[in-house]
């Protein structure tokens, strides 16, 4: 199937995570929080003050959060996770930042053109039923100069680089378990190579994907066992 012309068809893209599965998601990533705020400040190295952000996939919101904790931005959520919405506009709310988490789907952004300054996705991409059609839209919603980071696991990461990060993450016996054959089994199934990324984005108005390869988990900039991460430019295929 050529990624770049249509949409992936298999079964486990494009569904959201809800119920009992989003809680455990959230409790488990809670153990990151520490690199959720080392993305958010690298981020924050690219923003003025009243930014628009939008994060799609936010997940529990723990990135949105911590960057709203870094200035006055405006920062919105997207996620097509029902559970997730409910969730992060909870934590939002707990922390005392205003970050609006709204339900909606990555490849039809319920937002005008030329909405947002910057764009960041992470670890989801993988999982989009139209990752193609995401990217349109990232585009889309982007102003003249605006950036969209993508940063997600590459397909061709080690069995070692897994087991570094679920160590890192310092779960329980059986949460480390479950975790690693999910990283091994599926996720790594999913992810893209850099080829995928580039054919991608030259099938968008992007033209072109800045990519920066790692092994696996990710500190935004610096990877330490590899999530590979893409900055799209706005003006990039623009006329």
């Amino acid at each position: 199937m050529d990624i770049a012309s249509k949409p992936s068809k298999k079964a486990h893209r494009g569904l959201a995570m809800e119920g009992m599965l989003a809680t455990w998601y959230a409790k488990n990533t809670a153990n990151d929080l520490p690199e959720f705020e080392a993305c958010a400040r690298r981020i924050a190295e690219h923003l003025g003050a009243g930014s628009h952000v939008l994060e799609i996939a936010p997940g529990p919101g723990y990135l949105a959060i911590a960057l709203a904790k870094l200035g006055p931005y405006r920062i919105a959520g997207l996620d097509i996770s029902r559970s997730f919405v409910r969730m992060a506009a909870d934590n939002a709310a707990r922390a005392g930042v205003e970050v609006e988490f709204r339900y909606g789907d990555a490849a039809a952004i319920p937002d005008p053109a030329e909405t947002f300054d910057f764009i960041v996705c992470r670890a989801a991409f993988k999982n989009f039923g139209d990752p193609v059609g995401a990217l349109r839209e990232m585009h889309r919603v982007l102003q003249p100069g605006g950036k969209a980071l993508i940063i997600d696991m590459r397909n061709d990461a080690s069995n070692e680089a897994i087991d570094d990060k679920v160590d890192e993450m310092k779960l329980g016996r059986m949460s480390s378990f479950i975790t690693r054959a999910i990283f091994k089994y599926s996720l790594r199934k999913r992810a893209y190579s850099r080829a995928d990324f580039q054919r991608m984005a030259a099938a968008t108005p992007f033209g072109s994907a800045d990519i920066r390869e790692e092994p696996l988990g990710f500190v935004v900039g610096r990877v330490r066992v590899g999530y590979g991460w893409g900055r799209f430019d706005q003006s990039d295929g623009r006329s």
